[in-house]
């Protein structure tokens, strides 16, 4: 990996599936009460997200699996699932294949300018690739929060 912030998504994202890969499946579709998604809607927005900023504003191929647009985007949430949402084990397995199609794309792009300008719900204007890459970062760390506290709650449930 030639970039530091390359580098440190990867960490993010082995921080991440680290933690989640000996849940419980029931556990990562827990909602407790005081919270609106579960541990699987947080890895797969993670996805769904990293899957936008890092490939379709750069102008590279998507690659989304069935359903999770319906299952994962912004606005979605766990209560609205009519259907049956991916494995822990599937999430997992496409998080890590994400972060090496991220890996082997955008290096050496890092300085890159995009088509056009994207301004996020929070604010942040990213025109660059690596701005793109560090929004992911700031994404990832925020929901990766998200993921240990809804843990925390559903043990204390269960």
């Amino acid at each position: 990996m030639e970039n530091h912030i390359i580098k440190q998504l990867w960490i993010a994202r082995e921080n991440t599936i680290n933690f989640v890969k000996n849940l419980e499946e029931a556990t990562s579709e827990l909602v407790p009460d005081q919270l609106n998604n579960n541990i699987k809607w947080n890895l797969g927005h993670i996805y769904v997200v990293s899957e936008k900023f890092l490939f379709h504003f750069i102008g590279e191929k998507t690659k989304f699996p069935s359903n999770y647009l319906a299952f994962f985007d912004t606005g979605t949430s766990p209560t609205d699932w009519r259907a049956k949402p991916p494995t822990l084990e599937e999430l997992i397995d496409v998080l890590s294949e994400q972060i090496k199609r991220i890996n082997l794309t955008l290096s050496g792009r890092m300085d890159e300018q995009v088509k056009e300008t994207y301004t996020t719900s929070t604010g942040f204007e990213l025109i660059i690739v690596k701005e793109f890459v560090s929004f992911c970062l700031y994404h990832e760390g925020m929901h990766f929060g998200a993921i240990k506290n809804t843990s925390k709650l559903a043990k204390e449930v269960s």
